[in-house]
């Protein structure tokens, strides 16, 4: 269904959860373990032997681009697709083959996927009915959660009288309700606006860390999985390319790939200098230090494409500079200069906004790296270059 214009709602209140909510959802966060995925539709491969273990009690973000197979692993692990090969552990109980509606595992979808005709309460309760709880007990349970996804005084409203981040608060209720021992997030924040969307994804942190229930979150938006997650598992083409935490993986990417999808990252041609224990890179006028081993395909001497953070380069006014600015960018505290290089590559560089104003478009300048550690990887054929 269409969402409603999102209005201004009351952001879920900073207070300890419901004592009952509490009790139900204390000491229950699972361990869990996707060991071997593989799936195909087709001949498309969406998995491609998937190993990923996710501790109890936190919030793993799975992120990656369209087709990286992100979604096919969260469905395989809510039980709505079964794998080709591999199975999938709760507490090392192995649920491969357990359907849905037995996996204790709550799910929100992008969609929110509320029954129009359900009132707010029947909607939260509506799992809770189909296990044929008893009713005092089905609205008692009902009015704690809406309590604690600050909605209280909505449970005798009709989804079309909500806005789409109240439909995504009851929602995310809906999948508490039967007390799971695992919350499955499907882009759940992606069909909002910006604001609601900034707002919730703030007070779904603060829920789940209250709660201490075992998350996983699948996005595309990189911002979101890092201002989220404990960890942020990166997939490309159905295999995990790196699972870190937040600062760690932007500051020390494990490859190329990673490097480049998160965050924005420069990438430069240079030559790989080989001097026995110490490799090291040529790139604008400076040598710099491998971070870590080159991957394959880079080695000994020659060229080596070099992978720079525009925060890792600084810029000086210089009217013999062999950089000429094309364009800043007010991003507030920082603003983004282009550079153009001799030969035609761009370079972004982050610099305070307050320096900024002499640094316009058309001035020349001199561009350093920082001197610290760069990644390499092997050179991209550009014709552009």
């Amino acid at each position: 269904m269409t969402a409603t214009p999102q209005a201004p709602v009351d952001p879920i209140p900073a207070v300890p959860p419901p004592a009952a909510v509490a009790a139900g959802t204390a000491g229950s966060s699972a361990r869990v373990e996707l060991r071997g995925l593989r799936r195909s539709f087709g001949s498309t491969v969406a998995l491609d032997g998937l190993d990923l273990a996710i501790r109890p009690g936190e919030l793993l973000a799975l992120l990656g681009p369209s087709g990286c197979g992100k979604t096919t692993a969260l469905r395989i692990l809510a039980g709505f697709e079964h794998p080709d090969e591999g199975e999938v552990t709760v507490d090392g109980a192995d649920i491969t083959g357990v359907p849905p509606n037995r996996r204790d595992t709550g799910m929100v979808f992008q969609s929110y996927s509320l029954f129009p005709h359900l009132t707010v309460t029947e909607n939260v309760v509506f799992g809770l009915r189909v296990r044929r709880v008893p009713a005092a007990r089905r609205r008692k349970r009902a009015a704690e959660l809406l309590e604690l996804v600050g909605l209280p005084e909505h449970g005798d409203r009709w989804p079309h009288q909500l806005s789409g981040g109240q439909q995504q608060r009851v929602a995310l209720a809906r999948a508490l309700a039967p007390e799971p021992r695992v919350l499955l997030l499907d882009e759940p924040l992606s069909a909002l606006d910006a604001k609601v969307r900034l707002s919730l994804r703030e007070e779904i942190r603060g829920l789940q860390v209250r709660l201490g229930i075992t998350t996983v979150f699948v996005t595309h938006d990189q911002e979101e999985a890092l201002s989220l997650a404990d960890r942020v598992a990166v997939l490309r083409a159905g295999r995990l390319e790196q699972c870190a935490e937040p600062a760690e993986l932007y500051r020390r990417p494990a490859t190329p790939f990673v490097a480049e999808f998160v965050g924005t990252m420069n990438r430069l041609p240079g030559t790989l200098i080989d001097g026995g224990r110490r490799v090291a890179v040529a790139a604008l006028g400076a040598e710099l230090p491998v971070d870590g081993a080159p991957p394959p395909g880079v080695g000994g001497t020659g060229a080596a494409d070099v992978l720079l953070r525009p925060e890792s380069l600084r810029v000086t006014p210089d009217p013999e500079g062999r950089a000429t600015v094309v364009s800043a960018a007010f991003l507030g505290p920082v603003s983004r200069l282009l550079l153009a290089l001799p030969g035609g590559p761009t370079v972004k560089v982050d610099v305070p906004s307050r320096r900024a104003v002499e640094l316009g478009p058309g001035s020349r300048v001199r561009v350093d790296p920082e001197g610290h550690p760069a990644l390499v990887a092997p050179p991209v054929v550009d014709a552009g270059r």
